[in-house]
């Protein structure tokens, strides 16, 4: 019930301004959220690469209905690239993109176009791009631009969601030699035809997928906060003798970061998903609604600024 409150919320302009505006959020939302501008962005980059840690960045906006949008968008990440290389941080963080927010829902061509841009500008900039799966309808329309996309630029990530029940035989599509896949567990309402709904079913699903990544010649990406499936990743990672730059493991900005530089200073590479820009709202309601931990922290942060 409270994960529906939540997601209630995030369509509430009323509460968005609360929020907004109301200094006592503030921290919680800049806990989760990097910020509104490439600066911001540069700034918490600068700040977890220092800290021996390794960025992916995500421009918030999934909304995006016009072509002026979606070119937006682009513009958005082509301006952040060219920060990042001028900073000199392409070595240690690349960009993760939605296609949604560069046209996919009303034309695959023009998603397809704006990413490649993106991939082209990434790749003169020293570093790469990851894109972002969302809800089941689209999961067919992104693996097919991935596709295209790696004619080009080989080393574009794929994300695969482990609550979908197809998800194990994609991983078994997407495990060749150089194919760099984030795997996480999934985070839309999706009907239970197509996904796992309960806990259990998806972390079984999620280890058997890790299987498959691990035992392949790809470059598994393990996004996960569990401590239980960190450690059998760990575990999985010693069984298919695989060495620490040969995998990596991913978390949100914000979520477990002690765990995080934890990982780090045991050897592994631990990439930060770091979001940032004025879409940032919705973004924070859905972190909160995914994790009671999230939605407590949020609380205790309301009540004690009282």
């Amino acid at each position: 019930m409270l994960r529906s409150v939540i997601l209630a919320a995030s369509r509430s302009s009323r509460v968005e301004r609360l929020v907004a505006t109301a200094p006592y959020t503030r921290d919680v939302v800049r806990r989760f959220v990097a910020g509104t501008t490439p600066d911001d962005a540069l700034r918490a980059t600068r700040e977890l690469v220092t800290a021996g840690l390794t960025v992916t960045l995500d421009h918030l906006g999934e909304d995006t209905v016009t072509a002026e949008q979606a070119t937006a968008v682009r513009e958005a990440y082509l301006e952040l690239l060219a920060v990042l290389r001028a900073a000199g941080l392409t070595g240690s963080a690349e960009v993760s993109v939605k296609l949604s927010a560069v046209g996919q829902a009303f034309d695959e061509k023009l998603a397809y176009e704006n990413a490649r841009l993106i991939c082209a500008a990434a790749a003169e900039a020293g570093t790469t791009v990851t894109l972002d799966m969302e809800d089941h309808t689209t999961t067919d329309s992104t693996l097919d631009i991935l596709a295209k996309l790696r004619a080009d630029h080989p080393s574009t990530g794929a994300v695969l969601q482990a609550y979908l029940r197809r998800t194990e035989s994609d991983c078994r599509e997407l495990a060749g030699a150089g194919s760099r896949v984030r795997l996480c567990k999934g985070a839309y309402k999706e009907p239970e035809s197509v996904a796992y709904q309960s806990a259990s079913d998806v972390d079984k699903s999620y280890v058997r997928c890790l299987n498959v990544l691990m035992a392949g010649d790809g470059y598994p990406m393990l996004a996960t906060h569990d401590p239980r499936l960190i450690a059998i990743g760990q575990e999985r990672a010693r069984w298919y003798d695989r060495t620490p730059d040969s995998f990596e493991f991913q978390m949100l900005y914000g979520i477990r970061p002690d765990e995080q530089t934890r990982l780090a200073s045991e050897g592994h590479t631990v990439r930060v998903y770091v979001p940032y820009g004025d879409e940032w709202y919705g973004y924070l309601m859905r972190r909160l609604a995914e994790r009671p931990a999230n939605v407590a922290f949020f609380a205790r942060s309301l009540m004690s600024k009282k």
